[in-house]
C-alpha cells in the first residue's frame, strides 16, 4: 500500500486538518499521480460538512486534480512518466451500461464512483480526494492537460470548466444565438468564457453591481443586473438558451421568461430546496427547462484540448493547504474570484 498524507475531516463539526491514509498500490491499469494543485469546489463544503447527508468520515475532499505522472502500471499504455494530467469528479463507473458506452460515464446507471466519498467498485474502500500528495487512477479516468496552460488554473476546468461546457456544447451554443449566463461564481465565470469562445452573443445576468465590470471583461458582451425590474423586462423572450449556474434558492421562473419559443434554460447550479416552477411559462412557449451533470471523460478530454487551442483558463486565488478553512469561510460569503486552488507544495509545511 501507499502511505499517504491529506487534509481531511474526521466528522461533520470538524474543521479539516493532517491526515494519514493508505492508498492502493499502482495497478496493471493505474496511473500514479503526484498531485501538484487542487481546485476547492463548494462540494468539498457540502461533503466535509456532510450537507448532503451522504458523507462516510474520514473524508479528504478535492475533486480538481491536476499533477504529474510518477508511476504507470504495466498495461497502461496512455500515459507515460512525468506527463502532466489531471483527474475530475470521477474514478470510476461500470462501464457496461448503454450511458457508459457512449461515453457519459456522469450517467452510469449503476452510478459512477466519486473521486472522493465514492465507493470503490473493487471492494477496496471509500475514496480519497485530491487534498493530498498523491493519487493512484485507473488510466480510463485520467486526462491529459495541455502544457502551454497555467496549471493552477486548470485545475478548476476539471468541475467547474466541464459542468459549463457539457451543456453549452449539448445544446449546441454558437454564432447567431444570444445566450444568457446567470450568476457570476466559480461556474459562471467558466459558463462565460466558453458562451464567448463559442461565438454566441452573452449577456450576464447577476445581483451585484460589482461584478459588472469583471463580466464584461470575462466576455460577456452586455450585464443585466437581475434586480433591475425594468432591465429583466426589456430581455423578455431575447434568448435562445440560458445557463444558470446559481446554487442559491432564487426565482427560477424569471429567467424562464426570457426565453424565446423553444428555448432552453439548464440548471447547473443546485440550490438545496426545490425551485418552483410556473408550469405555464413553458406551455406556452414550448420552453425547456433541463439538467446537465459534469461531462463524460471523453468530453471533458475534449474539453481540456479546446481550453489549450483557445488560451481558456480559470480565474483563480491560490492558497496554502493550511488556509482552506479560510478559504471555505470566504466561498460562504461568495468571496473569492473566481475559484480556490491549493498548492499542494504548502502540503507540507500543514502536515
Amino acid at each position: 500500500m501507499l502511505s499517504c498524507v491529506g487534509y481531511g475531516a474526521q466528522s461533520a463539526s470538524d474543521k479539516l486538518s493532517p491526515f494519514q491514509f493508505e492508498r492502493r498500490d499502482t495497478g496493471p491499469d493505474d496511473v500514479k499521480i503526484d498531485i501538484l494543485y487542487c481546485g476547492v469546489c463548494h462540494s468539498d463544503i457540502h461533503q466535509a460538512r456532510n450537507e448532503w447527508h451522504n458523507t462516510i468520515y474520514p473524508c479528504v475532499p478535492g475533486h480538481e486534480i491536476v499533477g504529474r505522472v510518477s508511476e504507470t502500471g504495466a498495461s497502461v499504455s496512455r500515459f507515460k512518466m512525468g506527463d502532466l494530467v489531471g483527474v475530475g469528479c470521477m474514478v470510476d463507473s461500470c462501464r457496461e451500461c448503454p450511458s457508459c458506452k457512449e461515453g457519459l460515464e456522469q450517467y452510469c446507471e449503476e452510478g459512477f464512483v466519486g473521486t472522493y466519498n465514492g465507493e470503490d467498485r473493487q471492494g477496496r474502500g471509500i475514496t480519497f480526494g485530491g487534498y493530498s500528495k498523491a493519487v493512484v487512477v485507473d488510466q480510463a479516468f485520467v486526462l491529459k492537460v495541455p502544457e502551454n496552460l497555467d496549471l493552477a488554473a486548470v485545475a478548476p476546468l476539471l468541475c467547474a470548466g466541464i459542468t459549463t461546457y457539457s451543456p453549452l456544447k449539448h445544446w449546441k451554443v454558437g454564432p447567431g444565438q444570444r445566450v444568457g449566463i446567470v450568476g457570476l461564481g466559480g461556474l459562471g465565470h467558466m459558463a462565460v468564457k466558453f458562451a464567448r469562445a463559442f461565438g454566441a452573443e452573452v449577456v450576464l445576468f447577476t445581483t451585484s453591481q460589482n461584478k459588472v465590470a469583471d463580466g464584461i471583461r470575462l466576455g460577456a458582451h452586455e450585464v443585466v443586473l437581475s434586480k433591475d425590474a425594468d432591465a429583466m423586462a426589456r430581455e423578455a423572450g431575447r434568448f435562445d438558451f440560458i445557463l444558470d449556474a446559481v446554487a442559491a434558492e432564487h426565482d427560477i421562473n424569471t429567467y424562464l421568461n426570457l426565453l424565446k419559443r423553444d428555448g432552453t434554460l439548464v440548471q447547473v447550479g443546485a440550490p438545496e430546496q426545490p425551485l418552483p416552477v410556473a408550469v405555464f411559462s413553458l406551455i406556452m412557449k414550448r420552453r425547456n427547462f433541463a439538467g446537465s451533470l459534469i461531462g463524460g471523460i471523453a468530453e471533458t478530454q475534449e474539453m481540456l484540448d479546446f481550453c489549450g487551442e483557445h488560451g481558456i483558463t480559470a480565474d483563480i486565488e491560490m492558497i496554502a493547504m493550511d488556509e482552506i478553512e479560510h478559504a471555505y469561510a470566504r466561498m460562504l460569503k461568495s468571496d473569492v474570484k473566481y475559484r480556490f486552488v491549493i498548492d499542494m507544495a504548502t502540503l507540507d509545511h500543514a502536515a
